[in-house]
């Protein structure tokens, strides 16, 4: 999240009414907006409209979710779609095109995320999850899609999951077995875990399964089933990989240290891909605006360069991301996946979202 940090007893002072405040958050250590590091030389193939006002620190993280079968949303057919936060107002549902479907006035949305999974009312339903600043309903809100609606299908509320962190910051789901887990990191480097349910009036149910301290402040993170894994980005620290099953608790392994050229402060957005070649993991390396890119699926993670998104002759490169998302192919026009990042400075005056093809990040690491 590219914004002014407050100094601690100042975030207290604001933050009074919600909780007891933490003390220890770090400020921003990173190189600063502008700044482009060294990495591989991607092109963005669309973008959606500008979220918020120029100048306005609106857009923040995207979740992607592709469709097997075509769905409707608002009475458009489309293959999946896009979420993406505006942090000042709410989250907003676009196609695979950039085109708006959707906007819910949700209020203070930050990081969200996608899950399939759980059945409500006895129907499949996609679920999004989204960490939730706005007073009075700070946690997770939860939002709910019907993959099978007709006409005015639509992503609706569906529920919120209350939680003592002081201001949610990091959100991500996973799953483990039959289960559906929330994780949401706080902005003062709280952990939390949740297994989600449904109860038998349809509504949603949470059970809290892990409680850590991470340290400092920290957002993105990610989750790797397959090999029981959980990253988290602690924004001046480095990346971490916690064990995904809640009995691991606190114990974890510093993949990346903050380091130039490689992954500058404030690290911030995390995502996974997989395609035949293996499963990766990208991160927002935001102080140099650059993405590094791990394989994950080994022993080990092993780190396999980076790349940054620079200008083309129709959409304009990506500096100072927050969050990324991505989703394997096919995904509507994209056959192998697609990255949907988020863009700090954005030529056309307001914060907005690109779409990358995986095959040109792939193709320019030479994965």
């Amino acid at each position: 999240m590219r914004r002014p940090r407050l100094r601690p007893l100042a975030a207290c002072a604001l933050l009074s009414l919600l909780s007891a405040c933490a003390t220890h958050e770090v400020d921003f250590q990173g190189e600063g907006a502008g700044v482009v590091g060294p990495g591989a030389p991607v092109q963005a193939v669309l973008e959606t409209p500008p979220v918020g006002a120029p100048g306005q620190d609106a857009a923040d993280d995207p979740a992607v979710w592709a469709s097997a079968t075509p769905v409707v949303v608002m009475g458009q057919t489309t293959p999946g779609f896009v979420a993406g936060t505006d942090k000042k107002a709410g989250l907003y549902i676009y196609g695979f095109d950039g085109r708006i479907l959707q906007f819910l006035p949700e209020g203070l949305l930050n990081n969200v995320d996608a899950v399939e999974g759980l059945s409500i009312d006895g129907r499949p339903q996609l679920v999004l999850g989204a960490s939730d600043r706005t007073p009075g309903k700070t946690g997770i809100s939860l939002y709910r899609f019907d993959p099978a609606g007709t006409g005015d299908n639509a992503v609706r509320y569906w529920g919120h999951v209350a939680t003592d962190v002081v201001e949610p910051y990091g959100f991500c789901f996973a799953r483990r077995g039959a289960e559906v887990h929330a994780i949401l990191v706080g902005h003062e480097g709280e952990l939390r875990q949740y297994v989600l349910g449904v109860d038998a009036a349809g509504q949603p149910t949470a059970r809290l399964v892990r409680t850590a301290e991470i340290g400092t402040i920290s957002e993105g993170c990610a989750a790797d089933p397959a090999t029981d894994a959980l990253y988290v980005n602690e924004e001046n620290v480095g990346l971490w990989r916690y064990g995904l099953n809640p009995a691991s608790g606190a114990a974890r392994t510093l993949i990346q240290p903050i380091a130039k050229d490689i992954l500058v402060a404030d690290a911030e957005g995390l995502t996974t891909i997989a395609d035949a070649s293996g499963r990766y993991l990208i991160a927002s390396s935001q102080g140099d605006s650059t993405f590094p890119v791990w394989r994950i699926d080994g022993a080990a993670p092993e780190y396999k360069g980076r790349f940054k998104v620079v200008d083309s002759p129709t959409v304009d490169g990506v500096t100072g991301t927050d969050g990324l998302a991505a989703a394997s192919g096919p995904v509507g026009p994209f056959p192998d996946g697609l990255v949907v990042i988020q863009d700090d400075v954005n030529d056309a005056g307001a914060q907005n979202f690109k779409y990358v093809d995986w095959r040109d990040v792939r193709r320019a690491l030479g994965l």
